[in-house]
């Protein structure tokens, strides 16, 4: 990090060194703090850097002309925020984060989020087709917890955004890449790596080293066992385990643990057992089995299985991969 700063030493040449102390709000054009920000003196904040109150910013953090951060934000030690940033409220960047790129485009983070100790976000993404002189960009939503060492990219061209919802949980070594869009409240454990341009839905959760290739998609409430090979979309409501990833079931614990009812998950069961554990050898086919539970009375009229059914016909759509494989089960 100190070679970057190293290099960019053109840029910062007119920087001011901040003694720490109590900042009154200042209307002019030169500064842009608000009360009651402390500021290390050997931080460099650019005089046109936007801080909110009550910021706090530790020994040697760097922030960039164009950075924005809300009130509350702290700063431990080593930790950097370059580009076209925006922070929101209540933001903690831990020692050696780094947050934003000085490539076109922006990142904006919302409020209540941790970027744990080493995370790397809003930076290039990692795909050859990107030109360095295109937009590009990533939306964090609010109350994120992104662990060490993480890394998520912006987005591979200015038509598109990578995208992290609310409430995730993003543990140590993931990696999200370029275009992804994540919904609200997954949890993806240690090494879960997404490759570019992967949907996420809500309340997935990932087991560790779980690999997952580009275009697939996630659907909600689905879980991944660990060390699983994801190559094709996994409906909601499923587990998949293996590699390459196979459906073992539903996701029955955390169907449980997420309030549905004995219910729905009865009705699910049902409805997953015609389509992929069918006995009756005078339907044959994966797509009449699908039919056969769209016409059943007693199930298409359930709306979790109305979106079961809707998640696995949209896997076969013309741009998407189809589901994971469905050869071994585990009798749920």
């Amino acid at each position: 990090m100190l070679i970057k700063l190293s290099m960019r030493s053109s840029c910062y040449s007119s920087l001011r060194i901040i003694q720490p102390r109590f900042f009154s709000y200042v209307a002019d054009e030169e500064k842009g703090y608000a009360s009651k920000s402390i500021i290390h003196p050997s931080a460099i904040v650019h005089p046109n850097a936007v801080l909110g109150e009550g910021v706090s910013i530790g020994p040697f953090c760097s922030i960039s002309s164009s950075a924005k951060l809300g009130n509350g934000c702290q700063l431990y030690p080593g930790s950097h925020i370059f580009g076209n940033t925006d922070l929101g409220d209540n933001c903690m960047l831990m020692t050696g984060a780094v947050v934003g790129d000085d490539y076109p485009g922006c990142t904006v983070i919302g409020s209540n989020n941790i970027i744990g100790y080493h995370a790397v976000v809003g930076v290039k993404c990692q795909d050859l087709k990107y030109k360095p002189e295109d937009e590009c960009f990533l939306e964090v939503g609010h109350n994120n917890d992104i662990r060490e060492h993480t890394s998520i990219h912006r987005s591979s061209k200015s038509t598109d955004t990578t995208v992290v919802g609310n409430g995730n949980l993003i543990m140590g070594a993931c990696h999200i890449a370029h275009d992804c869009k994540i919904g609200n409240n997954n949890i993806f454990a240690n090494n879960t790596l997404l490759a570019g341009h992967v949907e996420v839905e809500d309340y997935v959760h990932t087991a560790g080293a779980t690999v997952i290739h580009q275009f697939c998609h996630l659907g909600s409430f689905s879980f991944l066992g660990g060390g699983s090979v994801v190559s094709q979309d996994v409906p909601k409501y499923m587990m998949v385990a293996g590699d390459r990833a196979e459906l073992r079931g539903l996701n029955l614990v955390g169907l449980t643990r997420r309030g549905f009812s004995i219910e729905e998950i009865r009705n699910l069961k049902t409805a997953y057992r015609k389509i992929f554990m069918c006995t009756d050898t005078t339907i044959g086919s994966f797509e009449e089995r699908i039919a056969q539970v769209e016409q059943h009375e007693g199930l298409i009229h359930v709306p979790a299985v109305r979106a079961m059914l809707q998640s696995i016909r949209d896997s076969f759509a013309e741009d998407r991969r189809g589901i994971c494989k469905y050869g071994c089960w585990n009798g749920s």
